[in-house]
């Protein structure tokens, strides 16, 4: 990540960006992590606010601390990370594709129809 949004400190973004990239495959569960100075001197960023990003991760359970090792990707938290994804988009996508069906008059049949053709070539 080379830009940072102002809106958001950037220990933030940087665990974001982690949870992306362990939903892409990037880190594996049980996969050691960069060290903080690697990722620190990388981007360009203070180690305080790397650790800072890490430690949000930690407690969130989705990363792992191993004293004298490093910090490692925790098992079980791409299940996580996709059921948090899950329920964001039920709770915020799913009212906007409602709202925007009913104002553009679009059956749910029309609708379903369409997004299996966007899934397929997917």
């Amino acid at each position: 990540m080379s830009e940072w949004n102002e809106n958001q400190p950037i220990y933030r973004q940087l665990a974001d960006t982690i949870r992306q990239q362990i939903l892409q495959g990037v880190w594996q569960e049980g996969e050691a992590l960069p060290s903080v100075r690697v990722v620190a001197a990388d981007m360009k960023i203070n180690h305080l606010t790397v650790m800072k990003g890490y430690q949000l991760m930690v407690d969130e359970g989705l990363i792992e601390k191993k004293r004298g090792q490093g910090m490692f990707v925790a098992k079980g938290a791409v299940g996580a990370l996709r059921e948090e994804q899950q329920r964001q988009f039920i709770e915020q996508q799913i009212p906007a594709i409602a709202a925007v069906l009913t104002q553009t008059d679009m059956s749910l049949d029309e609708f379903v129809s369409i997004l299996r053709a966007c899934m397929e070539k997917q």
